[in-house]
């Protein structure tokens, strides 16, 4: 697939990349035969220690390379968006006596990388570790980074030895999508790490605390790789596993090397100059520099939105439909587009129209000025009474895309639409745990809107998280407060929805209601373009936020 760019767009100034680069402030490195290297767009190693950050690049990059879940995607093909799989559990139900509860059978025979046996015990002690507060392996600061994915979890039981009961505080037909978030750790490989903690440590949080940062760097895992040394905001070596328990996954090759690299045009030049194999997220004005130095450029569509998500605080200027519905019609996609080289969707929704979720909006999101300057007239705003706008958002990250241009490209847009927006900029991680902190936080900067991309592989990461009261900060991701009575009530319905057509229904039903409400400026979905060494084969860009590295081969 080739684009071409528009490389003179005032509004699109930032864009242009200097591919090359001649000096750049990373560490040595460089591509070696039997490993490959990979720089992300993450400004330091997603955490190790069974529940990553940096959003979903830390997923992709330090959750299923060194772990597993009890739920898998399936990444072997990109002819359609990637659906659950079995992990370490091979089948699952709801009791049809209690939908609160769930049957899990494990996958029997799997070994930790240290040699112990996974099991019912090692699924109870992983769900335990961040909801259960007098278990000794709790780990608070990774709370954020899992129960806000799966907010209904409450419990687990063992039943024997290969089976396991989840229980949820309420009906939820989402919980098997939400449990592909929940990494299995070695019990055994952190209690030695506990048991290790000086004596003199007695306060049981802290001699906890200690144990699961010293386990980040030995990480023990199920997964295909296996760690073999941590360098904090410098580089991360896994190794093949090849005794992992799919045969059919066992890496192709020896060693993997993470680089975290933030800013495009570095990682554009790391490529070009043979210090790694392959990018995510390449500056897109060096697309055709990139492709004619014969380095292949993959991308596909992926369960993504990039958004601002909007207040609903008291005093937020989006509380005027008229508004919110303004701005979505104001932003030309087409040209944003074609100013990311293609490598972006135009979004008319979290979904798109032949999405079994995306129902029948009667707010048709499209580009039409006309239309947004009259909504705007009416609510009693003109280009000599501007609306004032504070979007939050991050100068790289996971699924970010080209965060800075891209927001810069929408400020100038929506000046056109009596709009006056003034972006504040911080480190992705820190957005990050805004986002979760929700618009009323001190963190939040008196920000009236928030630029984080967001995952939307089921209906819950998509919609639900987004728009109800039950996932309000800090439980989850509702930043802006948002939610309506009727949206709360269909929310419910597909919560209760177990046959899948029927929840495709409730979903479709749910994404209509929200797009109408309008609680975000859908912009794009993200293609996740990256670009790759032709001494690299296998490569499979799956409809997912995740890729797989077992199949990927390089020539020596």
């Amino acid at each position: 697939m080739s684009y071409k760019t528009n490389r003179h767009s005032p509004r699109f100034a930032r864009l242009t990349a200097a591919a090359a680069l001649a000096a750049c402030a990373w560490a040595p490195f460089s591509a070696s035969a039997g490993t490959l290297s990979i720089a992300m767009t993450a400004a330091d190693i997603p955490l190790t220690l069974g529940q990553p950050d940096q959003g979903y690049e830390g997923n992709r990059f330090t959750g299923i390379t060194l772990y597993d879940a009890l739920v898998l995607w399936d990444l072997s093909q990109g002819e359609k968006p990637s659906e659950l799989v079995p992990g370490l559990a091979t089948e699952w139900h709801v009791d049809p006596q209690d939908h609160t509860k769930w049957i899990f059978k494990l996958r029997p025979e799997v070994k930790f990388h240290d040699g112990t046996a996974f099991n019912a015990d090692a699924v109870v002690w992983n769900v335990d570790k961040v909801l259960n507060k007098e278990a000794p392996q709790y780990a608070p600061a990774q709370i954020g980074n899992t129960a806000s994915r799966m907010p209904t979890l409450r419990s687990a039981r063992k039943i024997d030895d290969l089976t396991v009961e989840l229980t949820t505080s309420e009906p939820d037909s989402i919980l098997p999508f939400n449990l592909t978030n929940l990494f299995i750790v070695s019990p055994a490989a952190w209690q030695k790490d506990f048991d290790a903690v000086p004596a003199a440590v007695t306060d049981a949080a802290e001699r906890a605390k200690q144990a699961w940062a010293a386990f980040a760097f030995h990480a023990v895992g199920t997964g295909p790789f296996k760690m073999n040394k941590l360098v904090p905001r410098q580089q991360l070596t896994l190794d093949k596993n090849p005794a992992y328990w799919d045969p059919k996954r066992i890496p192709q090759v020896d060693q993997v090397l993470l680089i975290p690299l933030p800013e495009a045009n570095a990682r554009t030049a790391a490529l070009l100059s043979g210090q790694v194999d392959w990018i995510e997220a390449p500056a897109p004005d060096a697309m055709a520099q990139i492709e004619s130095r014969g380095f292949k450029i993959y991308a596909n569509s992926q369960p993504h939105i990039w958004p601002w998500q909007l207040s609903f605080a008291p005093g937020s200027p989006w509380l005027d439909k008229r508004v919110r519905q303004a701005a979505n019609l104001c932003l030309n996609r087409s040209e944003l587009k074609s100013y990311l080289g293609g490598y972006m969707q135009e979004a008319s929704g979290t979904y798109e129209p032949g999405s079994p979720w995306y129902g029948n909006p009667s707010f048709k999101i499209r580009y039409d000025e006309d239309a947004a300057r009259k909504l705007m007239s009416d609510a009693g705003f003109s280009a000599g009474k501007p609306v004032k706008v504070k979007v939050l958002t991050s100068a790289s990250g996971s699924g970010q895309m080209q965060p800075l241009p891209m927001n810069e490209y929408i400020q100038q847009s929506l000046k056109n639409c009596y709009f006056d927006v003034n972006i504040v900029v911080t480190e992705w991680n820190t957005l990050f745990s805004s986002w979760r902190l929700g618009a009323k936080d001190p963190a939040a900067q008196g920000a009236d809107a928030i630029n984080v991309s967001a995952a939307v592989m089921d209906p819950f990461f998509g919609m639900m998280r987004f728009a109800s009261e039950k996932t309000f900060p800090p439980v989850s991701t509702n930043w802006g407060y948002f939610t309506t009575p009727k949206i709360e009530a269909l929310i419910e319905k597909a919560r209760n929805t177990f046959e899948p057509k029927a929840l495709d229904a409730a979903a479709a039903e749910l994404h209509q209601e929200m797009v109408d409400e309008t609680p975000f400026l859908y912009v794009a979905h993200d293609m996740a373009p990256r670009a790759i060494s032709p001494a690299v084969s296998g490569v499979v860009q799956a409809q997912s936020w995740m890729i797989d590295l077992t199949s990927v081969a390089k020539k020596n």
